[in-house]
């Protein structure tokens, strides 16, 4: 499949294990995701869903213990030495959270641009300085650009980082909880930075996060539980009878290829599933069920019967185990 054709991030099976002291640890348990050229995507999760351990494989920094990880055209786990250098000056930028690990302290915001173009060998001259002007009033801090990052405030010193993640025009934006040292304001200023710079460069960008409020900034969030994709969350905008804009969010669960998925957790806690559940097969959905004994007296519903009004209704699920996955129709989303 040519690059411009297949997807910018896509992660088949993915797994990743970790061994210490005679003990395995199975940070990635099979993670399926596809991210295509130029959607701004959030990747969320709690602390030890897996979704640091992906992100430091799809940067280059790690390698997978088995499966596929794709991006731009490169193979993750078959990559060389050389390869793996050039990927991760040119292809892919990185934001790390803490602002010490993204910019130099003692270069300006210029210069911290500049060089990354100086150690890629990207630009020289005139040249090079253009585009340190361009990505740091693209990102709004043009004025502070001969500013050292202790001169700078929290949310300066991630869009000064931000520039130099994109000095190279890579392919694909790769941060790793950009937001987690800046408070409320500053976040959202920065989420919105990225946003921009997605729409007007289109550089496909990947957010992993805990900070469930980074959603609200993507049309996409990916929640990863236990090392592998459970749901997504799609957004919309749409136009109602009355003309007037609607935001809509819908949830989809995660179907894998042998037909597994994770239901989320206020599902299981409202409705107290656990051990095993019962499944009616309807024309158009699954009806789940608690599985758990019921009292003599009680009748049973038949295999077709439709879920009580007081059960919460269960949300559409979708395949995204494979390249098919990311198919979906205007009328899907």
């Amino acid at each position: 499949m040519p690059i411009d054709q297949e997807p910018h991030i896509l992660c088949t099976d993915l797994v990743r294990i970790f061994t210490a002291d005679g003990v395995e640890v199975q940070a990635l348990q099979g993670l399926n995701l596809r991210v295509d050229s130029g959607e701004m995507v959030a990747v969320v999760g709690a602390s030890g869903s897996g979704k640091s351990t992906l992100l430091t494989i799809l940067s280059g920094l790690d390698t997978a213990t088995a499966g596929v990880a794709r991006v731009a055209g490169h193979d993750l786990l078959t990559m060389g030495s050389r390869e793996r250098v050039a990927y991760r000056r040119r292809t892919v930028g990185f934001v790390w959270q803490q602002t010490s690990r993204n910019l130099l302290p003692y270069l300006t915001a210029a210069e911290n641009v500049a060089l990354a173009m100086n150690v890629a060998r990207t630009r020289r001259g005139a040249g090079r300085a253009r585009r340190v002007d361009e990505l740091l009033g693209l990102l709004e801090v043009g004025a502070e650009r001969d500013r050292r990052p202790a001169e700078l405030s929290g949310g300066q010193q991630q869009r000064v980082a931000i520039a130099v993640a994109l000095a190279n025009d890579p392919l694909v934006l790769l941060a790793d909880e950009p937001t987690g040292e800046l408070d409320e304001a500053m976040s959202s200023a920065v989420l919105e930075a990225m946003r921009s710079v997605n729409d007007e460069l289109g550089v496909t960008t990947l957010i992993v996060t805990h900070d469930p409020a980074v959603s609200g900034h993507v049309r996409r969030t990916v929640q990863i539980r236990d090392g592998r994709t459970s749901t997504e969350v799609l957004r919309s905008t749409r136009v109602d009878e009355h003309g007037e804009e609607q935001h809509v969010a819908e949830e989809f669960a995660v179907l894998d290829r042998v037909g597994r998925l994770q239901l989320p957790q206020d599902f299981m806690h409202s409705l107290e599933l656990r051990d095993r559940v019962r499944l009616a097969l309807e024309s158009d959905h699954v009806g789940v069920w608690p599985g758990h004994e019921r009292r003599p007296d009680a009748p049973t519903p038949p295999p077709s019967a439709t879920p009580p009004s007081s059960a919460t209704p269960p949300r559409r699920a979708r395949h995204a185990a494979g390249p098919e996955a990311s198919d979906r129709t205007e009328e899907e989303r």
